[in-house]
C-alpha cells in the first residue's frame, strides 16, 4: 500500500467537503440571493427554484458525510438536467455553451455516488453508535 493509497479516505473526504461548500454557496446564491447575486429566485421558478434547494440541501449533506451517496445521486442528476436543458441547447461543448460547472458537478457527483464520502462523515459517526461496520454506512 503505498503513500497515496493511505491517504485515499482523508483526499475523498477533503474534496467531499470542498464540493459540497462550493454546491451550497450556489444555493445560497439562488434561495437567499445573497454572495454576489442579483436576487432570490423564486422557489416555484422552474428549474432554478428546485435546483436552488437541490444546491442548498444536497450540498449541505454532501459536505457533512450525511445520506451522501443519494444526496450525490440527486445532486448529479440535477447538473446533468441542468446541462442538458439548460446550457446544451446554446451550443454542442460545454466550453461554448457556458455549462462547464454544470458537466464537472454532474460528474464529480456521480462518482462521489459511487465511491462514498470518505473519513469524517457523519454517516460513519451515526453507524459506529449503531455498532454497524463502518462499510455498512457508506453502502
Amino acid at each position: 500500500m503505498t503513500l497515496l493509497d493511505r491517504g485515499r479516505d482523508h483526499a475523498l473526504a477533503v474534496f467531499r467537503i470542498i464540493v459540497g461548500f462550493l454546491f451550497v454557496c450556489h444555493g445560497l446564491q439562488k434561495v437567499f440571493g445573497v454572495l454576489g447575486s442579483k436576487g432570490a429566485v423564486p422557489l416555484t421558478s422552474w428549474p432554478a427554484g428546485p435546483a436552488g434547494l437541490i444546491e442548498l440541501i444536497g450540498g449541505l449533506l454532501i459536505m457533512l458525510g450525511l445520506w451522501t451517496r443519494v444526496a450525490a445521486l440527486i445532486s448529479s442528476g440535477a447538473m446533468a438536467y441542468a446541462y442538458f436543458v439548460v446550457h446544451q441547447p446554446r451550443g454542442l461543448l460545454p466550453i461554448e455553451n457556458g455549462g462547464e460547472l454544470a458537466a464537472a458537478y454532474s460528474w464529480v457527483f456521480l462518482l462521489l455516488a459511487f465511491t462514498g464520502p470518505g473519513a469524517w462523515a457523519l454517516d460513519r459517526v451515526i453507524a459506529a453508535r449503531k455498532g454497524q461496520p463502518a462499510e455498512l454506512a457508506t453502502a
